[in-house]
């Protein structure tokens, strides 16, 4: 059976707009925070944090847990990649290590991984 993981959303990411596109109103919530929103409206359990440093690959999630190598994935828009983030989630979940054979990741997830980090206990 797989160890406990366990799921980090970055609430103060903004998403990376490119040149040109207008920015949010100053009053609506970052980007981050609406993934976090959509993950608990899905009912996936996930930890809310203000920020991961990795401000220019907005949204940003991390995936963790004892044993598991960790994933820092970025550029995931709460519009768009819910879906594969979910996806992700559970394939995730399921391994007893956190490593989730590349070809099994959704697409999102394979051309926006930040960081794989070893364990601690390695």
């Amino acid at each position: 059976m797989a160890e406990a993981m366990s799921l980090v959303v970055c609430t103060t990411c903004r998403l990376v707009r490119p040149e040109g596109m207008a920015a949010p109103d100053a009053g609506a919530p970052r980007d981050g925070a609406r993934l976090s929103d959509a993950l608990t409206a899905e009912g996936i359990a996930h930890h809310r944090q203000e920020c991961l440093s990795a401000c220019t690959r907005g949204c940003v999630v991390a995936f963790r847990g004892p044993g598991r190598w960790t994933y820092v994935q970025g550029a995931l828009d709460p519009d768009r990649d819910l879906a594969d983030l979910i996806a992700m989630i559970r394939a995730y979940a399921e391994t007893p290590d956190g490593l989730v054979p590349w070809r099994q990741r959704p697409e999102i997830i394979r051309k926006n991984t930040i960081a794989r980090i070893p364990p601690l206990e390695v």
